[in-house]
């Protein structure tokens, strides 16, 4: 049984469906005692939400009009990862999970108090998902910080290490017209345009710090291409895609695409085949984009890693199928 606190949370969130509960349907998914279950009313009421309820045989409960939740008490880098992770859930599944994911977020985003909800909302509205990448290393302030910009048409300062490791250059301070979010995998960039140079620059956010507004609005410009994730895709380097892949998919591309059009992409050949490009961090997730294939396929291109991971899959799978035989 869940203690008293959160057990009322529960039954609030159940009765802002606004239907209309039967005491002991109520009492059964709260898994507790229909006197308990009212004491907990009483409880919502004593804290000013109209339950209204129905005695006898057929009685129950529903929510009055205008009652809605409190407010959600959590920290500003609580409430960022929420909406990240039940994004990436929502954007990375489908079917009924994507869908509960969306529920889920549209909830929270709801019950934040209003500083939090801007930025939660921000962060919604400008992040474009491009898949396979190794997690990265970003503060929820500076996330929060450059998505509540990029929203409002605010150009922002920021200090950029280009590139770590020994021979790196210093951090410098860059000015730019903040255009998208972008996370390949789960590495996020801010696609801007950068004021100094000019020209069009993706950043990562994790070697991005002390970002800051400049109250000064600009108007959006076109994106190269009109695909802020493409973009981006298109200008990493080697280095940082780490793994690519190229395969020859002997199914038409549009059976292909409902398969794994969010992990890679697809160009038909003929009406019969198409041609699968995907790249990652991790050789793994490369192996798993081809493991969701329902189609015969020949790999036309793959890096080293890609290659030895696939020949110990597929040993391990053979030989794992090979011993269930009868």
């Amino acid at each position: 049984m869940a203690n008293t606190s959160s057990r009322t949370l529960r039954l609030l969130s159940l009765l802002q469906t606004h239907r209309f509960w039967a005491g002991p349907d109520l009492a059964g998914r709260l898994e507790v005692s229909e006197r308990t279950l009212r004491r907990d009313v009483e409880r919502l009421r004593e804290l000013g939400y109209p339950v209204d309820s129905v005695r006898g045989i057929e009685g129950g409960y529903q929510l009055g009009a205008g009652a809605t939740m409190p407010p959600l008490t959590v920290e500003e880098d609580e409430a960022i990862a929420m909406v990240v992770a039940l994004n990436g859930a929502a954007q990375l599944t489908a079917g009924p999970l994507a869908e509960a994911s969306v529920s889920a977020l549209s909830k929270v985003v709801q019950v934040l108090p209003p500083k939090l909800r801007r930025r939660a909302e921000a962060l919604r509205a400008v992040t474009d998902d491009s898949p396979f990448a190794e997690a990265p290393t970003v503060h929820a302030d500076v996330l929060a910080t450059v998505a509540q910009a990029t929203r409002d048409a605010e150009r922002v300062r920021f200090t950029y290490q280009a590139r770590g490791g020994v021979g790196a250059g210093e951090p410098v301070r860059r000015h730019v017209e903040p255009h998208r979010l972008v996370t390949v995998g789960r590495r996020w960039y801010l696609l801007a345009y950068d004021l100094d140079r000019q020209d069009w620059r993706s950043f990562r956010l994790d070697r991005l710090s002390e970002p800051s507004g400049t109250r000064a609005r600009f108007r959006a410009r076109e994106v190269p291409g009109g695909d802020a994730a493409a973009y981006v895709r298109k200008g990493l380097s080697r280095n940082e895609i780490g793994n690519s892949l190229r395969v020859l998919v002997h199914a038409p591309k549009g059976a292909v695409e409902e398969q794994i059009s969010r992990w890679a992409t697809v160009t038909a050949v003929d009406a019969h085949s198409c041609r699968v490009e995907m790249d990652g961090r991790q050789a793994r997730w490369a192996a798993f984009g081809l493991g969701v294939l329902e189609a015969p396929f020949t790999i036309e291109e793959a890096s080293p890693e890609v290659h030895e991971l696939l020949a110990r899959w597929g040993e391990r799978f053979t030989s794992a199928t090979a011993g269930s035989r009868r």
